[in-house]
């Protein structure tokens, strides 16, 4: 076990015991830096695994403090808590037993993969698999253009840090938007540049401007069901930006992670709209199946592919193969189309239930975007709040809630 790992599952043990509280503040890096006999940077890695697996949260200026999670409950599921605070999916809808099928048949069948480093683009036939099974999300592309990374959050880590054939050095980034992104971008210093995403989408002449004149290497958006808005961009929009991205020579990052629970059979990504190879298009198999999973497929234009590999390689030499076999084995036996279909009728159900109970309440200063389906809705509230305050008395009452001021 490395020793991010050893710190993560010391702070994991303290939770589970009660040594270390809900919102109480972790020990500082440098004080655990001391006791591991390690870097300071050590210890924010392992800080940051725990933030990405929801149990910390972190303050600017202040440190990182415990969430309130089911290690409070000795690893067993609250079924009393109703947790706003994170975008995994319903633990009680994952395909564990049909999945755990597919696991023991890849064990069989890769076995002795294991005993390799193998292809860093990913598994052959997986990707031979996934090249048919896009289509359906209307990504149309060859197998020579898609590489399996581990989790989506890993092509955003490499897209982040390589270098771009048009040369520019800044990323744009949607206003509000995902904080596993976020916090990529601080945490490898890179220059960053912001756009307004309301309910109602976004400003394309300021969009323009920015490709024009922003040095923008490429632009980070999750044009279906965003993350934390819930808002959808208009097919209009999506054809929009993927001209300008041809125009001014900028690149897209299209992050489709909700396209699963699409339930407008008319509504395709922007790369669908591509004519000039410069959307990047990434594909987690993390919300529909299983977190744990850990495998996504990014397709890349042909100028990209090098440049990321060397990249990708020297990260991991090549993505978990037992994970990319079973997933094969998983979406050949058409078991996803029908996961999809009743993952996708039970959050339509959910954001129905959501928008009546969010239209009963006679408040003129509330307004909300609930989507059609997804993980994501938004509540806005046209009035000054103290959100430490109704989140901590929410917390008192075993609703959890996500300060989204961290995903700005």
């Amino acid at each position: 076990m490395l020793k991010y790992q050893l710190i993560a599952k010391y702070i994991k043990d303290e939770i589970s015991s009660g040594s270390l509280a809900a919102k109480k503040k972790l020990p500082s890096l440098r004080r655990v830096s001391e006791l591991f006999d390690c870097s300071v940077g050590t210890v924010l890695k392992a800080y940051t695994e725990l933030e990405k697996e929801h149990i910390v949260y972190s303050l600017s200026k202040s440190g990182y403090y415990v969430l309130e999670s089911d290690l409070f409950n000795n690893n067993s599921y609250d079924n009393s808590l109703i947790d706003f605070s994170s975008g995994a999916p319903d633990i009680k809808t994952l395909p564990y037993k049909k999945f755990q099928h597919c696991l023991n048949n890849a064990i069989e069948l890769y076995k002795e993969n294991l005993f390799t480093y193998s292809n860093p683009r990913g598994l052959n036939s997986l990707i031979q698999v996934l090249t048919k099974h896009l289509e359906e999300y209307q990504v149309f592309t060859k197998p020579e253009n898609i590489v399996i990374t581990t989790g989506s959050q890993q092509a955003l880590n490499i897209l982040t840090n390589m270098s771009f054939p048009n040369g520019n050095s800044k990323v744009l980034v949607e206003q509000p938007t995902y904080y596993g992104m976020i916090r990529t971008l601080e945490l490898n210093n890179i220059p960053t540049v912001g756009i307004e995403r309301r309910f109602n989408g976004i400003n394309l002449e300021k969009l323009e401007r920015l490709f024009k004149y922003g040095s923008i290497k490429f632009f980070y958006t999750i044009p279906r069901f965003h993350n934390p808005t819930g808002n959808s961009y208009t097919r209009q929009e999506k054809e929009a930006i993927a001209k300008m991205a041809e125009k001014y020579n900028v690149y897209i990052v299209e992050d489709d992670i909700m396209a699963d629970l699409e339930t407008d059979k008319k509504s395709d990504p922007i790369f669908a709209y591509d004519t000039s190879s410069k959307v990047i298009y990434l594909k987690s198999y993390s919300k529909i199946l299983m977190p744990g999973l850990r495998i996504a497929a990014v397709i890349l234009p042909k100028l990209l592919i090098n440049t990321f590999l060397e990249y990708k390689k020297w990260l991991d030499m090549n993505s978990p193969i037992l994970s990319q076999g079973a997933l094969e084995i998983y979406l050949k036996s058409d078991m996803l189309s029908k996961h999809r279909k009743k993952m996708s009728k039970l959050y339509s159900d959910r954001m129905s239930c959501l928008e009546n109970t969010l239209s009963s309440l006679k408040q003129s200063k509330i307004k909300w975007n609930v989507p059609k389906s997804g993980y994501f809705a938004c509540i806005y509230i046209d009035n000054k709040l103290r959100y430490d305050k109704i989140m901590s008395t929410l917390s008192n009452q075993n609703i959890q809630l996500l300060d989204t001021r961290t995903c700005f």
